[in-house]
């Protein structure tokens, strides 16, 4: 699942979207973005003191933040105000957004912390990877199953799956946090998506790590060591 594909046919309803913040800074959308991710990463951690329809607000503020994501970029480029510098923030930024909302549900209680600490690394394997193209000179890399929108899109999915799970449904006697056992283990949602984001993260790192080795010269491109000197010829007897 690749989101990026698709860009072309969303395009008029992301174009709707942008026009009314054009006048914003990029750097003040970024800024609105991570707090919102920050937001749901504290509503996933009170999920689990609190109550688990928290997660409702939870898959609101993940979309709304994945929205503000794509709106900063397309502010930028519409009005000309791309910069090294403001590249760099929004890199930044999105992986602080990574961690808020993966470390807020590993301390939730509704998923497997062991879990999501490999899920995380793999999400972070996966962007690293994604932008060492770009520093190696061979352009940003998005190949592969799980790009940053995909992941903010399952997850705010995953959320109101998990509310509509906890809800009080006639058949359901009490609130169970474990909807599914697989070869005796029982899982959540989260936990499926961690298990995804696992297996699709490091088959993403793999893809963008071969892309990027093909499209890397073989050589350095640097002249070669001079030979070493010749052996000086022997002295007459």
């Amino acid at each position: 699942m690749v989101l990026e594909q698709y860009r072309a046919r969303l395009a008029p309803y992301i174009d709707q979207w942008v026009r009314p913040w054009l006048s914003w800074s990029p750097a003040a959308l970024s800024a609105i973005g991570i707090a919102l991710l920050a937001a749901a990463g504290v509503f996933e951690y009170l999920s689990g003191p609190i109550s688990p329809y928290l997660f409702l607000p939870v898959a609101v503020l993940i979309f709304a933040g994945g929205a503000f994501d794509v709106l900063d970029g397309e502010v930028a480029r519409r009005t000309r105000r791309t910069s090294a510098r403001g590249d760099f923030l929004d890199h930044v930024l999105d992986r602080y957004g990574d961690v808020f909302l993966v470390l807020g549900l590993a301390v939730s209680g509704f998923s497997i912390p062991w879990l999501a600490l490999l899920a995380l690394v793999s999400l972070l394997l996966a962007s690293y990877m994604g932008t060492q193209g770009q520093a190696l000179g061979v352009g940003r890399v998005y190949r592969g199953l799980l790009s940053r929108a995909d992941r903010l899109l399952l997850l705010s999915a995953a959320a109101f799956l998990e509310f509509l799970f906890v809800l009080p449904w006639p058949w359901e006697s009490r609130l169970s946090l474990a909807h599914f056992t697989i070869v005796g283990v029982s899982l959540t949602v989260f936990d499926l998506l961690f298990v995804y984001f696992v297996v699709a993260g490091q088959w993403t790192v793999l893809s963008r790590a071969r892309q990027i080795w093909a499209a890397l010269p073989a050589a350095s491109g640097l002249p070669p060591p001079p030979p070493p000197p010749a052996a000086p010829p022997p002295s007459p007897p």
